[in-house]
């Protein structure tokens, strides 16, 4: 009874009730060093929306707290992300029409509805929408978000800023700035200087906790030689603590919002769940999608009752948070406190804070996410999949995350159909002394059994295959030498059929009938052999057809057990 108890506790509370005392310095490491991350993204994603600076961080706080409880990834951070932005200023501002207040309130209500959304979708079990993201696309995925991140953080670098929204623009916005001269020195000073500060502790195998150095000393630096007014830094954090605001909202609202919910939902999920599984994976453990879908959903759902706005997870934080150490939720919560104690206590702490080290830190973050050494593999061993990788880091890298997975995902399904309209085929034989009927391609020494073909097909039959499926008995029977008066279908590898195959199934088992050959089927899986009951072919494909093995079919057909064996322990003499 307890163990079931246990099972139905919140994500991050069973994570709690099992935490270990050694992974509370890493925690609080990384939970300092994603703060000095959380503010200016948080601010500035705010400020892309078309809405007031400190919603970004109420759409931080919130959510981190909110994910803490019920997210299932250790490591996962969720807040403002640029992908959502764009999307839900286009969706809020116009029904604002130039009312502050009214669009804060707005965005609220569009948080809510995503999250709502999403809950749901986790509640019956809709998040079996992950299991389609297979290893290349992961892969793909991962190279393809460094590679973006890591064009979009080399401004920042060197000091100057763009209006790049892909990434080869991003590229020639920063081969314009080189040429141009935009560089700002003392950014990239700082910069460099933060990079060398992480790296080269960390190639010597140092424990030093370098990416908190890398953000604290630039501050110092700035602050002790008045290179405020230099350099781009973060700034102060606006004030106030995150606090319902959704006043003056109509049922008209909700109306206008449910086509845009579902969007951002959908956008949410997609690239949480990449995200999230990807990271998993990294570590060895597993994520249940629909426990992942309903931690979106009540982290977005938080958001927007305490002044937020829709938020995902963030594919620049997540990896600085792992690459800092972080070992559960508790970097979430230690972020959203800091964030908090930084609005009540010290407003200023981030004033002196370059832009340019913070950019070394999501740099150094991303390079941690290139993963070569698999996509080699791949390349090496299943080229197909390879292609497909290669597909998912073209489509996040040049076209866009959310459009990049779904082109990938198109892309798997139809490798699957190829590989299920052309499966592996086979004429079976036995082998002398050998149990079991082999393929005879692979067993030169294999067999035919005289009067009698074996065949096997290696797919489910669907409207795509049957017809592949009828030419490859006809030719196979066909060719075969010597009078043929017997075809076992091997169906242990069909686990479906369609109508359509039916169809095929039909006119084959006609053909076989005209020219006097019987079709039997072994090891047929029930479930598809109750399909055939159900389309209304149980008197046609009587009981006697259906065998529950190769072996036992052939025993049938030639009237005595093998002898080149030893025979089954029941037909010994006692």
């Amino acid at each position: 009874m307890a163990a079931t108890s246990v099972r139905r506790w919140p994500p991050g509370l069973e994570v709690a009730r099992s935490y270990e005392r050694s992974w509370l310095r890493r925690d609080l490491t990384a939970g300092v060093i994603l703060t000095m991350l959380l503010i200016p993204a948080g601010i500035g994603y705010a400020e892309a929306a078309g809405l007031p600076p400190a919603t970004g961080l109420y759409a931080t706080i919130a959510p981190l707290l909110a994910y803490a409880i019920f997210g299932p990834s250790k490591i996962l951070v969720l807040g403002p992300d640029s992908s959502l932005a764009p999307i839900i200023a286009a969706s809020v501002l116009p029904l604002a029409d130039g009312d502050t207040a009214r669009a804060v309130a707005l965005a609220g209500l569009l948080a809510i509805m995503m999250g709502a959304v999403l809950l749901i979708g986790g509640l019956v079990r809709a998040g079996f929408v992950t299991d389609l993201l297979s290893k290349p696309i992961r892969v793909g995925y991962l190279n393809g978000i460094a590679v973006v991140v890591l064009v979009g953080q080399v401004p920042k670098l060197l000091g100057f800023s763009t209006d790049a929204t892909s990434m080869l623009d991003g590229i020639r916005a920063i081969v314009d700035g080189l040429r141009d001269g935009s560089t700002n020195s003392h950014s990239l000073v700082i910069g460099v200087g933060a990079l060398l500060t992480i790296l080269v502790p960390r190639m010597l195998g140092s424990k030093l906790p370098s990416i908190l150095v890398a953000v604290v000393v630039p501050s110092i630096v700035v602050a002790a030689l008045g290179w405020k007014g230099e350099l781009a830094v973060v700034g102060a954090l606006p004030g106030g603590l995150p606090a319902p605001q959704l006043a003056g909202l109509r049922w008209a609202d909700v109306q206008s919002l449910a086509g845009p919910a579902l969007g951002i939902a959908l956008i949410a999920f997609t690239d949480t769940g990449v995200l999230s599984r990807t990271f998993a994976g990294r570590h060895g453990e597993s994520v249940d999608g629909s426990q992942e879908m309903a931690g979106i959903g009540f982290a977005n759902i938080a958001s927007g009752v305490f002044g937020g706005f829709p938020v995902s997870a963030s594919s620049s934080r997540t990896p600085v948070a792992e690459q800092a150490g972080a070992r559960t939720q508790l970097v979430g919560v230690v972020g959203a406190a800091l964030i908090v104690a930084f609005i009540l206590i010290a407003p200023d702490v981030t004033a002196y804070l370059p832009s340019s080290a913070l950019a070394a830190v999501v740099i150094t973050a991303a390079i941690s996410l290139i993963d070569i050494h698999s996509f080699v593999w791949l390349a090496r061993t299943a080229r197909g999949e390879a292609l497909l990788g290669l597909a998912a880091f073209l489509g996040v890298a040049l076209i866009g995350v959310l459009e990049g997975i779904v082109i990938t995902i198109g892309l798997s399904f139809l490798a699957f159909v190829i590989r299920a309209w052309r499966p592996y085929r086979a004429e079976l034989g036995q082998v002398r002394g050998v149990r079991g009927y082999h393929d005879l391609t692979r067993y030169r020494e294999a067999e035919r059994v005289p009067g009698t073909v074996i065949v096997r097909f290696d797919a489910p039959l669907f409207f795509a295959n049957g017809g592949l499926f009828d030419d490859f008995v006809r030719s196979v029977v066909d060719s075969a030498p010597g009078a043929i008066h017997t075809v076992i279908l091997a169906a242990e590898p069909i686990t479906d059929i369609d109508t359509t195959a039916v169809d095929e199934l039909l006119e084959l088992d006609s053909y076989l009938s005209s020219i006097g050959v019987r079709l039997v089927f072994a090891e047929m899986k029930d479930p598809v052999r109750d399909k055939l009951i159900r389309y209304g072919l149980g008197e046609r494909f009587t009981a006697d057809r259906f065998m529950p093995t190769v072996g036992a079919a052939v025993d049938s057909v030639t009237g005595e057990f093998r002898r080149d064996i030893d025979p089954p322990p029941d037909s010994r003499p006692v």
